[in-house]
């Protein structure tokens, strides 16, 4: 895996950008991190990445926001795979559009094998992004 080290919301922001023209369609790429560590942002800059101009907010109560062919999840409020399928949220991995998916851990079952993964972390305003 790479890293790069972000000092800055727009660091996180550009290198999300050009990490989504690595992206092709069916892909999943699991955003991790802890609470606050910046998933969400990564995920705002790989949309704006795709071309989509829609305001990215987290999915945390709608389980899954949808831009274009780019589906956003939350799983955080989920307890277990069942809890997920039972919501359609596997659906969503067959039909050919990119999957970013934070707290991935809580629907594990439910993951495509080929799936990438994005870890971030850090205090302030540097971020270590690791893919």
């Amino acid at each position: 895996m790479a890293v790069f080290l972000s000092h800055s919301d727009e660091e996180t922001i550009a290198w999300a950008k050009a990490y989504a023209k690595t992206l092709k369609r069916g892909d999943t790429v699991l955003l991790e991190g802890p609470m606050g560590a910046g998933k969400t942002m990564l995920a705002k800059g790989i949309i704006a990445g795709m071309g989509i101009p829609d305001e990215v907010t987290s999915p945390t109560y709608a389980y899954v926001n949808e831009y274009g062919d780019v589906f956003h999840f939350d799983c955080y409020r989920i307890t277990s795979a069942a809890q997920a399928y039972g919501l359609g949220l596997e659906d969503y991995f067959g039909r050919g559009g990119i999957c970013l998916v934070e707290w991935s851990e809580n629907i594990k079952e439910l993951l495509p094998e080929n799936a990438k993964t994005v870890r971030i972390a850090g205090e302030g305003n540097v971020r270590e992004i690791e893919f």
